[in-house]
């Protein structure tokens, strides 16, 4: 089925409406644990999940060992489980309609910061009217680039996250590379000081002995 104009801005101007759609992103700084809950309205809901260690409290401390989630259900039926993970990105489906609970633990001795998102993949608009043949093929086509949109999004921010967290970790390398230069050198004056030192006092030994 081929739209013309007036159909064609009627899909953008509907998915636009539509757009508003169950988001949740934050960034936090997590010590020990945290917890967060996510409401899903309907069951079949997708839910698209995603998390990166952005940085740890600490110039000197790098670490792969990351962070743990445990995901539950309404029912605290656990659903997702995983461990030491810097990042990770997943989808499931959602069998029940309730609350969510999403729960990250720490075992670093380090303060940590994470980026955390939930989106919930629905089309209500859809469960309407799917008995209505006449808007079967438009809505399909709001469906599809709601769900475009939807993926550009999640993506462009998981992959800044991913970047930033990089970006973090070239800057903590190179502060620490300058460091090491700065007290290398310091140890290198030292011991050629000392070293001086140490030859000063043995001429004058041997000077003393000669003079004798």
């Amino acid at each position: 089925m081929k739209f013309g104009p007036l159909e064609f801005c009627a899909v953008i101007l509907l998915a636009l409406v539509l757009i508003p759609e169950a988001v949740f992103g934050i960034r936090f700084v997590i010590d020990r644990e945290e917890c967060f809950s996510h409401n899903v309205q309907y069951e079949g809901d997708t839910v698209h999940v995603s998390f990166v260690v952005i940085k740890v409290d600490s110039s000197w401390y790098y670490s792969q060992d990351g962070v743990d989630l445990v995901v539950k259900g309404p029912s605290g039926d656990q659903i997702h489980d995983f461990h030491d993970k810097i990042s990770e990105k997943f989808d499931f489906v959602a069998h029940h309609k309730g609350v969510h609970r999403f729960c990250f633990s720490n075992k670093s001795p380090y303060h940590e910061t994470i980026d955390f998102d939930v989106h919930v993949g629905h089309f209500s608009y859809y469960d309407e009217h799917a008995k209505d043949e006449h808007f079967n093929p438009l809505l399909e086509q709001i469906s599809k680039l709601e769900e475009a949109l939807y993926n550009i999004q999640f993506e462009q921010h998981w992959l800044e996250a991913q970047t930033e967290r990089q970006a973090i970790i070239n800057e903590g390398m190179s502060h620490r590379a300058v460091y090491k230069a700065f007290w290398e050198s310091i140890a290198l004056v030292g011991a050629s000081v000392l070293q001086v030192y140490l030859l000063r006092r043995l001429f004058e030994r041997k000077l003393g002995i000669s003079r004798v």
